[in-house]
């Protein structure tokens, strides 16, 4: 199913948002202002925002409240990407070229620290301290993540537990979250709540898997073969990790020699058929098929709905993507 199709129910919700994204985003400094209105234009595909819009759809009706939290969401993760564009260099970001290519780092590091106070202060002036409880909880677990994340690459010694634990906190936080608001800015059942955090946690999991495996088995350099751009950055994700559990001993120190040394292009191709020999790939998409059907289970407390069935398309569409 195409995103579009999963959305649709949301259509003129999104259409609304938009316009309340802009709204939030206003300065009275000229300059902030049309820096702003320069991030603005650089819409994504939404889908954090939609999954606020739909979670609240399928749980109630979309308020006021609703709204609110989808723009603190939108706000709080374009602030995230213009920071780690400044960490990582980066010229631009979703074809357009980056806050810190136009305008260099320092600005980019302030406006990424505007955007973070004006999503509180989208909040707290609202009093939504319900959307500040869980939101900041998910910055702590994404900041500590990366950190780890960053520790671990070094060391080159990731087991599967711990990534799991990475990606729990680094992606799938953020997208449980944007479940969480949603449902909390249309209802205060517990048991809806605890299920929808549950949904969002579990198919953040599917996302980020299969995102990883990409690297195996989707995105093509012009060679036509995988990029592996996770090994090139000396991340080990998941694919590798359990291939490592299978392999022998000799061929598993072949493999982290070549991503300590920086992996070129016919040694990327070694690694992708190391992981791919030891079951590495197949082992990957098993675990995103159970944290799949975690997520569906989740969401059989909700009543049939539309907006229901997006969500449940969602799953599906985070498993199936192939770029």
């Amino acid at each position: 199913m195409d995103l579009r199709d999963i959305i649709q129910p949301i259509d003129h919700e999104l259409d609304l948002f938009d316009e309340y994204f802009r709204k939030a985003m206003r300065s009275k400094v000229a300059f902030v202002d049309m820096v702003a209105r320069y991030i603005v234009k650089q819409k994504g595909k939404r889908i954090r925002p939609a999954l606020v819009l739909l979670t609240a759809k399928a749980c109630g009706t979309i308020n006021e409240s609703s709204y609110r939290g989808a723009a603190l969401v939108e706000i709080l993760h374009t602030a995230t990407l213009i920071h780690d564009d400044v960490v990582d260099d980066a010229d631009t970001r979703r074809g357009f070229p980056s806050i810190n290519a136009v305008w260099k780092n320092k600005i980019a590091v302030l406006m990424g620290d505007y955007m973070l106070a004006k999503g509180l202060l989208l909040s707290l002036d609202n009093d939504d301290f319900v959307f500040l409880k869980i939101i900041s909880d998910a910055v702590r677990r994404m900041s500590e993540a990366e950190i780890l994340q960053i520790a671990k690459s070094r060391q080159l010694d990731l087991d599967e537990e711990t990534y799991l634990k990475i990606i729990s906190d680094k992606t799938a936080s953020l997208i449980s979250t944007c479940c969480q608001i949603g449902a909390a800015s249309v209802t205060r059942d517990v048991d809806v709540l605890n299920h929808i955090r549950e949904f969002g946690e579990n198919v953040g999991m599917v996302f980020q898997i299969r995102d990883d495996l990409l690297d195996y088995t989707g995105r093509r350099s012009i060679t036509g073969k995988p990029t592996g751009l996770d090994v090139k950055e000396k991340k080990l994700t998941l694919p590798l990790i359990y291939a490592f559990t299978k392999a022998p001993r000799v061929q598993t120190k072949a493999i982290l020699r070549i991503i300590k040394n920086g992996a070129r292009a016919r040694e990327l191709e070694q690694v992708v058929e190391f992981a791919h020999e030891f079951g590495g790939i197949d082992y990957t998409m098993k675990r995103a098929e159970e944290y799949s059907a975690r997520a569906l289970a989740a969401l059989a407390i909700l009543s049939p709905s539309h907006a229901k069935d997006s969500l449940t398309s969602f799953v599906e569409f985070f498993l199936a993507r192939s770029k």
